[in-house]
């Protein structure tokens, strides 16, 4: 069996959302993989790094790299990206994401449904800095419906007497005064990248 004979509708957009990217960065200038990202302390470059850290990292260097960061994921992460810019080039990190279009990796816990949530909302970390599209509202909306409370909670979002509702897409999350803003405007909220409506 072939691995496009057992695709989930979820690997089937990681695959594209990869494939996505990788073709917008092979267009991108010097300057433009130096912008600055949305992810805080991080350059387009950074967050590329990050994505494709998964497939350059053998699990034994990610333990002792997480021994070091005192077993804190993010400060961990941090310094694997900045550590993994300062050797690699543009076209290095490149190959590293076209590369590995149809890498199995899932975070741990995440699943399919996390994988595509990882490469999503990093992609957008990469696009809205750029003013490049973004993933189609459909496999934003499919990142926004295996969203839970608790992935609000890790972006420090709380939606109490709110509900946001896309005008692109079937989403609608948390419940009451509703906001109409696109599935992409959501999930920017939802993380924590764009402030939360006031009303």
């Amino acid at each position: 069996m072939t691995d496009t004979d057992n695709l989930t509708p979820e690997r089937e957009h990681t695959i594209a959302e990869r494939e996505r990217l990788a073709n917008l960065l092979a267009g991108l200038t010097p300057a433009q993989w130096a912008m600055p990202s949305l992810c805080d302390g991080w350059r387009i470059r950074e967050v590329v790094a990050h994505m494709t850290m998964p497939y350059r990292t053998r699990t034994l260097s990610f333990l002792a790299g997480l021994i070091a960061a005192r077993f804190s994921f993010d400060r961990y992460a941090d310094q694997a990206a900045h550590r993994d810019t300062a050797r690699l080039s543009d076209d290095e990190l490149l190959a590293a994401l076209r590369d590995n279009v149809r890498h199995p990796w899932r975070p741990p816990g995440g699943g399919a449904a996390g994988a595509l949530s990882h490469d999503v909302i990093h992609g957008l970390d990469i696009t809205e800095p750029l003013g490049l599209a973004s993933a189609p509202p459909e496999r934003i909306a499919m990142v926004l419906h295996s969203s839970t409370p608790k992935s609000f909670a890790y972006f420090g979002i709380d939606l109490t007497g709110r509900q946001l509702r896309a005008d692109d897409a079937e989403v609608v999350i948390g419940s009451g005064t509703p906001i109409i803003m696109s599935a992409k405007d959501i999930l920017l909220t939802v993380t924590g990248r764009h402030p939360l409506p006031t009303n």
